[in-house]
């Protein structure tokens, strides 16, 4: 089994492509959900409470205020990620073992392969790519926010080019789905 890692900064169409890589037929996994069930489990409540006590009224978390919070301030954003990371390489790990004889090829879809080191674990890593007006444009459109929280997102994210350096493949993803489509199939028939 290979693993390909599909990455780009946000707003770059990395999940546009990881869909594609569905209806093609190939599993694709994303942490940024497992992330979201995490908010879900009483258990990692109960750390991120323990950690960032300001972020709760009582029983009820503000998930917004955390945000804020590791945002603005490098070193709460290494703390919330110090308690994520090892939850999230885990479940990683159990998705290999898992399907490391049925499958030929394994993609993740993860905006930060490379500040997690999850390229180590990658065969291939494919970079989406769009120019920094689209990415701001498609994040305000999608998540409804401002350009200045689009900055902060960007700033702590390794930069564009930097992926672009590192990736075996680059796909600007400013095309048509077809296009896309027929690009992703001949890097996948490549490398099979």
């Amino acid at each position: 089994m290979k693993i390909i890692g599909i990455t780009g900064s946000i707003g770059c169409g990395k999940t546009f492509l990881a869909e594609i890589i569905k209806k093609i037929g190939f599993s694709v996994y994303n942490p940024d959900v497992w992330t979201r069930e995490l908010y879900n489990n009483k258990d990692f409540i109960k750390v991120i409470k323990e950690n960032f006590s300001q972020c709760f009224q009582g029983e009820n978390f503000n998930k917004r205020m955390l945000r804020e919070l590791v945002f603005n301030d490098n070193r709460e954003l290494k703390k919330l990620e110090n308690i994520i990371h090892p939850f999230l390489y885990k479940r990683l790990k159990n998705i290999i073992h898992k399907y490391a004889v049925k499958e030929d090829l394994l993609f993740i879809d993860v905006a930060l392969l490379y500040e997690f080191g999850w390229d180590k674990y990658c065969d291939y890593v494919i970079t989406a790519d769009a120019d920094e007006k689209t990415q701001m444009e498609r994040v305000i459109k999608r998540d409804g926010i401002s350009a200045e929280d689009f900055y902060k997102i960007v700033r702590i994210q390794m930069p564009q080019d930097e992926k672009k350096y590192y990736a075996d493949f680059v796909i600007n993803t400013c095309k048509s789905e077809n296009i896309l489509k027929k690009e992703l199939i001949k890097f996948i028939e490549e490398i099979l």
